[in-house]
């Protein structure tokens, strides 16, 4: 909840707050929805492999040998896997790669290399970003946090989701 103040009278003289409550109009957590090609416009290529998204772990956990725990998604409770994604695009440095967050029952598998390139084309299905404040000192900026629920081939055909069927039935 956010307090507003408004100012009521007919003159800045006259002036008289009133106190209201009102909620935020964008909720913690949001997650907007995003095509691929507004996000990749020239396409993504994957760059490594895709590996699990795991909770911290202290040191005193590691020294009793306590089992490393995947890190669930808030919105889905799907485990979450992590891969490293090339964005020919991007017209700066910092930003010609990403780490797209996967939510997944089982771990992604990319689509196989082709020919002797060290990376794969990719299209990467069910995209979301969420807006994140990062600092440092005294400085302060928005990052975006990028997730997705599957990774798919260029060529091959897009997953069909459960609401697609559904509304085709």
């Amino acid at each position: 909840m956010t307090h507003v103040i408004w100012f009521t009278g007919l003159s800045h003289y006259w002036l008289k707050p009133v106190y209201e409550e009102m909620m935020m109009a964008v909720p913690y957590g949001m997650r907007f929805a995003v095509d691929f090609d507004v996000v990749f416009p020239l396409g993504a290529f994957i760059v490594g492999e895709v590996i699990p998204v795991t909770e911290y772990q202290s040191q005193e956990d590691k020294a009793r040998n306590r089992p490393v725990r995947p890190r669930i998604d808030e919105a889905t409770g799907l485990p979450l896997y992590k891969v490293t994604v090339a964005d020919p695009s991007a017209e700066k440095d910092r930003d010609k790669s990403i780490t797209v967050e996967i939510a997944s029952k089982v771990q992604p598998v990319p689509p196989a290399t082709a020919g002797n390139l060290p990376f794969r084309p990719v299209v990467v299905e069910g995209l979301t970003v969420q807006p994140r404040a990062e600092t440092s000192g005294q400085a302060k900026w928005i990052t975006w946090v990028v997730r997705a629920t599957g990774l798919r081939a260029v060529d091959a055909a897009p997953a069909k989701s459960t609401a697609s069927k559904s509304a085709a039935a």
